[in-house]
């Protein structure tokens, strides 16, 4: 499914449409400055920035990144974006939409880390359905995490008073975020091998020989 859409976008339409999602984010950044919303502005200049880490990758290390993987993660933290901009009060299924995305993110990135390992050290073996299993539990593992960080962050408001960009909406949510999580990685484990792999590989090729 990956695959497929990837061949189906032309190049030039996956760059044109990261760069309107990225003069999106900046609006939305103004916006934010101009009616004094701190959390758009946060969240909005954070998004931005991720934005801008596959050329940052492809110029200081040199590793050529695919423009629908720089399209993908633009799509993940623009979705985010929106979400934290009114969407997630507003629509209610908004939430389980950018974990889902955002958690194929996350399982692409291990993905590809524990790929260039595997095809890097010989006594390595992995098998292939135990990436499946690895993408899930590698997910689930970053999500929990996260779901630590903005309790973290709860509590840091209700004591200090400080509005934060992030926050828990109790442990119903908590538990569909995970589901949600856990679904983004499944896609990527089924369908999105075949795309990745070869993304791995040239990772690989910029890792230094093994002894």
């Amino acid at each position: 499914m990956i695959r497929r859409l990837r061949a189906t976008l032309p190049t030039a339409t996956k760059r044109g449409l990261a760069r309107t999602m990225q003069a999106v984010l900046v609006v939305l950044i103004g916006y934010g400055v101009w009616v004094g919303e701190p959390k758009t502005v946060t969240n909005g200049a954070a998004a931005l920035a991720i934005t801008f880490a596959p050329a940052v990758i492809e110029r200081n290390y040199r590793v050529p990144i695919d423009p629908f993987l720089a399209f993908w993660l633009t799509t993940a933290v623009f979705l985010h974006t929106l979400g934290s901009a009114g969407l997630y009060a507003s629509v209610g299924w908004w939430d389980h939409i950018t974990h889902a995305t955002s958690a194929s993110v996350v399982a692409a990135i291990g993905y590809v880390a524990v790929r260039a390992v595997d095809a890097h050290h010989d006594e390595i073996r992995l098998p292939r359905r135990f990436f499946v299993v690895f993408l899930v539990a590698f997910v689930l593992a970053f999500g929990v995490v996260w779901e630590l960080f903005e309790f973290g962050l709860d509590v840091f408001a209700a004591r200090t008073g400080i509005s934060m960009p992030l926050a828990q909406h109790g442990l119903d949510d908590t538990v569909k975020d995970l589901v949600f999580n856990s679904i983004g990685a499944l896609i990527v484990g089924v369908w999105g091998q075949a795309y990745l792999t070869g993304v791995g590989e040239r990772v690989l090729d910029r890792l230094p020989p093994d002894d």
